[in-house]
């Protein structure tokens, strides 16, 4: 493969990979700086008594780590809140990622204590709602979210 193949390939697959809804590839262009991102983890984290590595793998598989993403759903973010989820927190700029992330770990933190600290449940009302995570009494039989839920959780036990 030429140059001018391998960087259309690229070209294409970040094009591709960022316009679908699995997010933006880790530490890509847009993200923040790893360093700077693990250090506002690690103080939201810390604060709100939430894992720091429990807290990078919902950043991840949310944002990858951009503070600007946009879901079609319209989650904002590093930890792709909702509006609803930004009001009940009074985050009144989902985009500053200090903001966000001390939101999203508290939400983490609340989830966590709802669930008895299971965090199977908890990551699962993360994705689908607590909602649903009560109304089948486990995790949803949605796609989406059991393989949100696994992608989480491998990469939580990485961190």
């Amino acid at each position: 493969m030429n140059f001018r193949q391998a960087a259309f390939a690229a070209l294409l697959l970040a094009f591709l990979y960022g316009c679908s809804d699995a997010g933006y590839l880790p530490y890509a262009p847009h993200a923040l700086a790893p360093a700077e991102l693990q250090s506002i983890v690690s103080e939201a984290s810390s604060r709100n008594s939430v894992p720091a590595g429990l807290a990078t793998a919902v950043v991840m598989a949310e944002s990858g780590g951009n503070p600007g993403a946009i879901s079609i759903a319209g989650a904002q973010g590093l930890m792709q809140l909702m509006p609803g989820t930004s009001a009940a927190y009074h985050v009144y700029n989902p985009f500053d990622p200090r903001a966000n992330v001390d939101a999203g770990t508290r939400y983490l933190h609340d989830l966590l204590a709802r669930y008895g600290n299971n965090v199977t449940l908890a990551v699962a009302a993360y994705n689908a709602g607590p909602a649903a995570v009560d109304s089948y009494h486990g995790v949803p039989p949605y796609a989406e979210t059991r393989a949100y839920v696994a992608r989480v959780l491998n990469a939580y036990r990485s961190y």
